[in-house]
């Protein structure tokens, strides 16, 4: 008998990917491939890719261009939103063998072949826009992690001026809500306590099902899965917070204090021309009402930085209304052109050193204020997850807590996976500290 053809995957970008690589794994191990560590020697790569930005582009041809030189011999699969949008510059790479779409990478069991290295790279790329179902391939844990990630949604309705996403994902389609149970319900009873659900556009979940349901909905049922300690939501567009779904965040005792509502632009004018579903003003109320709802709250936006059309004067207000929110973690995105979007093609481009020196800003502000969230936190106690591999510099195990700070502190590794109490001891520009309670105090 053979031994089995082994298979190494590695992963770039969002949750939603790393959900999907795992989806890989499990259906290639199903049918008889054995899959090792990201490094290790493989008969097959296969590259899970991101396209959200130009440096995403960058970094997946770095990476491809690597493991190919690394890995002569290897059979090289190419998957993803990068695939998805460009599958000629990714086959053009030297040592690519096989590109394949976002719907497609369901069939690589299939695809893979006989894994024979050809002279011309093949294409298995569809048309996204087609895709109706989410394909799921249930997983009962995933592996070398603590926390676990459960897509309940892929594709996007909207069509923001800047944004690739839906040419590399297709249009909103939801999970049926047994499946999200089931997964759910797997994954708690494997040891995970901390679930996150994950998606394009998770607050459209449900409108595409039929009978038609909502998020809200889905969160109350996965509140009675036996074992799960937390449950959180990967990113959620504020128009999307209806009276239900603020209730259902604000109320079950499962949810997590700990929000990601993309904020993009403090500029209503920008909001306009980025085609945002949404206003400065509404997000403000609803960040008001969650944060009187929820004490601690954990609050992180994205912010793009340099969009077509974007002055001075726009940018100093996004500084000044993020300065105003009590945000912990701001993720800054510098601006780069997506072919094919709106915003590629308009006039009023901000120049590269203008959009470098806005972002200095704003990433200096957002350090700024999660310092100041978490230097909140000292002397309070706060619940933490305990990650799976200790922090490099410091030896010392780290647990994320509810509200969703990573904290450092010293305990054995047999706490791995559980959920403790840490007292926040030090908050620096850097990391933070803690001290382990008594368990069960």
């Amino acid at each position: 008998m053979s031994a089995p053809v082994t298979v190494a995957l590695a992963t770039l970008g969002c949750r939603l990917n790393q959900v999907e690589s795992q989806e890989i794994g499990a259906l290639l191990e199903g049918r008889g491939f054995r899959v090792v560590e990201p490094g290790a020697p493989a008969q097959v790569y296969v590259i899970n890719t991101c396209t959200v930005t130009g440096r995403a582009d960058f970094s997946d041809r770095q990476l491809i261009r690597r493991i190919a030189r690394e890995n002569p011999e290897a059979y090289l699969v190419v998957t993803g939103c990068y695939a998805q949008t460009d599958p000629e510059a990714a086959a053009a790479i030297a040592g690519v063998d096989l590109v394949v779409g976002n719907q497609e990478k369901y069939r690589l069991p299939e695809l893979l072949g006989s894994l024979t290295k050809r002279a011309r790279p093949a294409v298995a790329v569809g048309d996204i826009g087609a895709a109706r179902e989410v394909p799921i391939v249930p997983f009962a844990r995933m592996a070398g992690r603590s926390r676990a990630f459960v897509k309940i949604q892929d594709g996007c309705q909207h069509r923001c001026a800047f944004c690739i996403v839906p040419a590399a994902r297709g249009r909103s389609r939801s999970q049926e809500a047994k499946v999200v149970l089931d997964q759910v319900r797997a994954l708690a009873a494997a040891g995970h306590l901390d679930v996150t659900l994950t998606g394009v556009d998770i607050g459209h979940y449900g409108r595409d099902l039929y009978p038609r349901t909502t998020l809200a909905a889905l969160l109350r049922e996965l509140a009675e899965v036996e074992g799960l300690r937390w449950l959180r939501l990967s990113s959620v567009l504020p128009s999307y917070f209806t009276p239900e779904l603020v209730d259902a965040v604000t109320t079950l005792p499962v949810m997590a204090p700990h929000l990601h509502l993309p904020l993009q632009s403090g500029s209503d004018r920008v909001l306009r021309l980025m085609r945002r579903p949404y206003h400065t003003g509404m997000y403000r109320a609803l960040v008001d009402r969650l944060a009187a709802a929820v004490p601690g709250l954990g609050l992180g936006a994205d912010v793009i930085v340099g969009h077509p059309g974007e002055t001075e004067e726009d940018f100093e207000a996004t500084m000044r209304f993020v300065e105003a929110l009590p945000f912990s973690s701001l993720h800054v995105f510098s601006y780069s052109d997506r072919k094919g979007t709106e915003a590629a093609r308009r006039p009023g481009h901000v120049t590269g050193p203008a959009i470098r020196e806005r972002s200095r800003r704003l990433r200096r502000l957002g350090a700024e204020k999660s310092l100041a969230f978490r230097r909140g936190l000292v002397g309070r106690r706060r619940d933490a997850v305990v990650l799976d591999a200790r922090d490099r510099r410091t030896g010392l195990l780290a647990g994320l807590t509810d509200n969703y700070v990573e904290v450092l502190f010293d305990g054995p590794d047999t706490l791995g996976r559980r959920v403790v109490p840490l007292t926040i001891t030090e908050a620096r520009a850097d990391r933070t500290h803690g001290r382990l309670e008594e368990i069960g105090a």
